[in-house]
């Protein structure tokens, strides 16, 4: 392997540094916008990745210098060996994060600070207990809650995933951005996007420029920071005057952020997706055990990545359902 080979390079020259990782299929949420309504056939067991294989693809992906490892699910902490895991990757000289929906975070908070890993994203999506009951089609409001203000707490630095529905939750966003207010949050509004299962309309998106009409709306349009981009951009960040923390917008349908795009997904049966809109997977964990050449397939994986989501570069291609419904759920992707 040549020296320019060992960076992750696709054919529109991007340079892929950022790894997820999804660790489990199981989530203790049902939130809708992520799990069909019924539920999804999970993979059996053996053909899930191990820890140590968890570690081997690791230890790959840094040596094509991956530099952000992210641990996601489902929900990641259901992992019964998350912290065998974690220590395992914590181990790499790398920055490790973890999306969770917070329900377990209490459970496995000293093991975070004991590895040192301080960063979380914080799935929640509404402020209000009787609409987190109808959102996730489960109880747990006051526990997640409890968990979200520990995080703040024990100073982890924390970022709020709230996924925007028009009708559902888009009279929240004032509420979640006063939250910035007080505490050193940063809180993100994702578009809700098209998976299978998730009955997804575009006229449930709710646009940047929809939120900030709202903001300017509450808050007034001199007090509305643009704050710089950064390199590799998913959010583009703002902050209200004389707040704590910030808010960014997560536009990946009607603004899309893939010409600085350094991310790659592995799924938690060990195939890599080069874009979360794609359908195409290569099976490495198959590969690996066989004793295969991984590095190779990681390679030609990256290099054909498309340049805008998996080529549905409009929104009428992202609409049609024969295109977005081949995909998997969000669930058996990874946040």
């Amino acid at each position: 392997m040549t020296e320019h080979s060992k960076a992750l390079i696709d054919q529109f020259g991007r340079k892929h540094d950022y790894l997820r990782i999804s660790l489990i299929e199981k989530c203790n949420l049902r939130c809708t916008y992520c799990m069909p309504e019924h539920g999804i056939p999970l993979s059996p067991a053996k053909e899930l990745m191990t820890a140590e294989e968890i570690g081997n693809f690791a230890e790959i992906f840094v040596g094509f210098g991956v530099k952000k490892i992210r641990l996601t699910g489902g929900e990641p902490f259901l992992r019964k060996d998350f912290a065998d895991i974690a220590r395992l990757l914590a181990a790499f000289p790398v920055e490790i994060s973890i999306t969770t929906n917070g329900m377990l975070l209490d459970r496995n908070i000293e093991l975070l600070q004991d590895l040192g890993i301080k960063h979380l994203n914080f799935s929640l999506d509404t402020l209000k207990e009787s609409r987190f009951l109808e959102m996730t089609r489960r109880t747990g409001f006051q526990k997640t809650m409890e968990n979200f203000h520990l995080a703040i707490e024990e100073q982890f630095q924390l970022k709020i995933n709230c996924v925007l529905m028009k009708g559902e939750n888009d009279d929240e966003i004032i509420d979640f951005i006063r939250l910035t207010k007080d505490l050193p949050i940063s809180v993100r509004f994702i578009e809700f996007m098209p998976f299978d299962g998730n009955k997804w309309n575009k006229s449930k998106l709710v646009s940047e420029a929809e939120i900030l009409a709202q903001v300017e709306e509450a808050f007034g349009k001199a007090n509305l920071i643009s704050l710089p981009d950064e390199k590799n951009l998913t959010a583009r960040k703002f902050k209200i005057e004389g707040f704590q923390g910030e808010f960014g917008i997560i536009s990946s349908v009607t603004n899309p952020f893939c010409g600085t795009c350094n991310r790659i997904r592995l799924t938690a049966n060990g195939r890599i997706k080069n874009c979360l809109f794609s359908n195409r997977e290569t099976d490495l964990l198959k590969v690996m055990r066989a004793g295969g050449n991984v590095e190779e397939l990681i390679l030609e994986s990256i290099y054909n990545k498309k340049a805008v989501r998996a080529g549905m570069d409009n929104l009428e291609k992202l609409s049609d359902p024969e295109l977005h419904s081949q995909n998997r759920s969000m669930i058996a992707i990874g946040g």
